[in-house]
Formats: structure tokens, C-alpha cells, sequence
């Protein structure tokens, strides 16, 4: 059993490769898909921007290419009240999620590992690009950023446990797209020429309030656009539109120049706006702390710390400020600071951890 793996098969290029690398080391493999929404789940007339069904149709085929076996789990249900749920929740509540982070821990490398342990299959890879591997020294598994930054990953996996980290496999953490490809074109992969998907699987149109009304079947009240001092500048759309550093859109135009989203406030109904200057925080709060190299920190540790998915880490304290609580100060004052979305530790290649933002403050 100890040569025994599942591979989570998308449908696309990396995933296929992956299966295919594990395949010349010699383990035993099987491709497995997840359904993880049905159409009905999507607003009416937004099924066709998904690709569900072709992709599905596309990981078996390679499985065939392949010679394995091929599994389809429909884990819609736990997705659903896992990741869809959740998604919406945070958008009332005023914050931005990251419902891939919330995936990967409670889907990808939660429910599809115990499904594929009841398959036979103990190890699960993946076609994500980053590194997981063993400390030997002090024998805890690590998450490393993948070898080309430009497609790296670690950023929506900072969430993995060690239990989950431990029955993990990354094969592709230390080759670049470009090979990626390369290799599925020599192989005749199906998956070869197949676009990369950008967007969260679930809204494939990018359009985030026609899914949350659909979801929830609420409709979200108009309510007052406010200055920093709290005067009224305008009327906005329903909450669920706006997101912290958001510009685009608001139909508000001042005196003071351009305006940007600064605050989300879900219990007066408000969306407040300011300038760019505004939007720039030193320090913030985070909750969910998961640290990978440690258990927990004893004094505050210096990081390259980053808010967003497509930015550079900058220099930053961490400090741990309860069980799974934090406290982060940059170094520079960063943009933007958006509550719901992930604050990602690094030392290095290293990912120390992460957490989810709470809130930015002033000081």
C-alpha cells in the first residue's frame, strides 16, 4: 500500500501531468473528479460558462490514456455547506472570502482524502504548484513555495494541517508551465492545449451578486454611500458589489477626487468611501492561525508577509495573540487591507503559515 495514490483530476493540463509523473515513478494510481455543484446551483443561464461536464469527460480520458483506474465522487452536498455556504455568509457579513483556501482545507485535502482512504488510495496528489515535504530534524511536513514564483500556489494551501501535509503529494512543485506543457504534448494528453482556468469554479462569470442571490435567494437593499465623516455621497447597490480598495463602479463622483471602497458595514447598510491614502494600513488582525513549521510562536517572529494572491511579500512582525489569533505589522504600510481574505507567512521558500484578516487598523 505504501506505492498507493489518488490523484485529484480537474480535467486540465497540470492535474494530467501530474497523474502522469507519478505513473513513470512507478506508483499505483487512480484519477479521481469531484462534482462539486450541479447546474441548478448556478443562476439560470450561468451553466454554460462552466465546464464541469467536459472537463470530468476530459480527466477520464486521460485516466484512459493512462491506464488507470478512474473515480467520480460527488461531494456537491459538502460543498455546498462547506464552501458555497460560508462564501455567502462572509459576503453579508461585509468581508471578501478566498473560497479556495476554504476548499483546499475542507474539500480537496478534507472530504477527498477520506474518500480516496476508503478507496484504498491513503496518499493524495494533486496538480498544485508548490512543495510539501519532511523536516527530518524535527519531523513535522512542510509546505514550500513552488520553484517558478510566477505559478505559485502556496498562497491558497497555507490552511493544510499536518495530518493532511503528511499524506500529501505535490509532483509538480519544481517544473514550470512551460514544461508542464511540453510534457502533455509529448504524451498526446487530451488535457494538452486546454486553457488554465482563472476564476472560482463556481462563478465563471466573475459575477459574484448574481450567484449570492441566487444562492441565498435574498435580494440585497440599496443603502447610503458615506464619506469618512459619515456624510451621505450616494445611494449603492447592495453591499454584496463592494470590496475593500474597490473603485470601479460606484457611480459617486466628490470633490476630493477619485474614490475607493474603504469599509463594508453589513450592520447599518453602508459602503463607506475616501481617497487612496485612506486604504493604506501598517497593521491588522487575523483569525484562523495556522502555523505549519510550529505549533505555535512564543515571541513575535519576523516574515515576508502578502494579502493578496498576485503580490510581493513584504518585510512584517507576526505575532501570535491567541490560540488562533494574530496580530501582523508591516514594515510599509500596505494597500487595501481586506477583511475575509488570507494574510500568508513566509520565511524564504518557507510558508510559516497563514490566517484570515479580520481587520486593518491604523497603528
Amino acid at each position: 500500500m505504501h506505492n498507493t495514490i489518488a490523484v485529484a483530476m480537474s480535467g486540465g493540463v497540470d492535474s494530467s501531468v501530474a497523474a502522469w509523473l507519478l505513473r513513470q515513478e512507478g506508483w499505483e494510481t487512480a484519477g479521481v473528479t469531484l462534482r462539486l455543484f450541479q447546474p441548478e446551483d448556478l443562476p439560470p443561464g450561468r451553466g454554460e460558462a462552466c465546464h464541469a461536464l467536459q472537463d470530468a469527460e476530459d480527466a477520464r480520458a486521460v485516466a484512459a490514456q493512462l491506464g488507470i483506474p478512474h473515480y467520480t465522487l460527488d461531494l456537491s452536498a459538502r460543498f455546498a455547506q462547506c464552501v458555497m455556504d460560508p462564501f455567502a455568509a462572509e459576503y453579508e457579513a461585509g468581508r471578501t472570502p478566498n473560497p479556495c483556501v476554504v476548499c483546499n482545507r475542507t474539500i480537496k485535502f478534507g472530504a477527498l482524502l477520506e474518500e480516496a482512504d476508503k478507496l484504498g488510495y491513503p496518499l493524495l496528489a494533486t496538480g498544485h504548484y508548490a512543495q510539501a515535504e519532511r523536516d527530518e530534524s524535527s519531523g513535522r511536513f512542510l509546505l514550500k513555495k513552488a520553484l517558478h514564483p510566477e505559478k505559485d500556489q502556496s498562497y491558497v494551501l497555507w490552511s493544510l494541517t499536518q495530518a493532511q501535509l503528511a499524506r500529501v503529494r505535490l509532483p509538480l512543485g519544481r517544473l514550470s508551465k512551460e514544461e508542464i506543457r511540453s510534457i502533455a504534448q509529448e504524451q498526446g494528453l487530451v488535457s494538452a492545449r486546454k486553457r488554465d482556468s482563472q476564476d472560482i469554479c463556481f462563478v465563471p462569470d466573475g459575477d459574484y451578486a448574481a450567484f449570492l442571490q441566487h444562492h441565498t435567494g435574498r435580494e440585497y437593499p440599496s443603502g447610503p454611500f458615506l464619506d469618512t465623516s459619515g456624510n451621505v455621497l450616494g445611494t449603492h447597490q447592495g453591499i454584496i458589489h463592494y470590496t475593500v480598495g474597490q473603485r470601479r463602479g460606484l457611480g459617486v463622483s466628490s470633490s476630493q477626487g477619485r474614490l475607493y471602497v474603504q469599509q463594508v458595514r453589513p450592520e447599518d447598510n453602508a459602503v463607506v468611501l475616501g481617497d487612496n491614502v485612506s486604504l493604506f494600513h501598517k497593521t491588522l488582525t487575523a483569525r484562523e492561525l495556522n502555523l505549519i513549521p510550529v505549533d505555535r510562536l512564543d515571541a513575535p517572529l519576523k516574515v515576508w508577509a502578502k494579502v493578496r494572491y498576485r503580490m510581493a511579500p513584504q518585510p512584517a512582525v507576526l505575532e501570535q495573540t491567541g490560540p488562533d489569533t494574530a496580530r501582523v505589522t508591516f514594515e510599509q504600510p500596505q494597500r487595501a487591507i481586506t477583511p475575509g481574505q488570507s494574510v500568508v507567512f513566509y520565511d524564504g521558500d518557507l510558508v510559516v503559515g497563514g490566517a484570515v484578516i479580520q481587520e486593518a487598523l491604523d497603528s
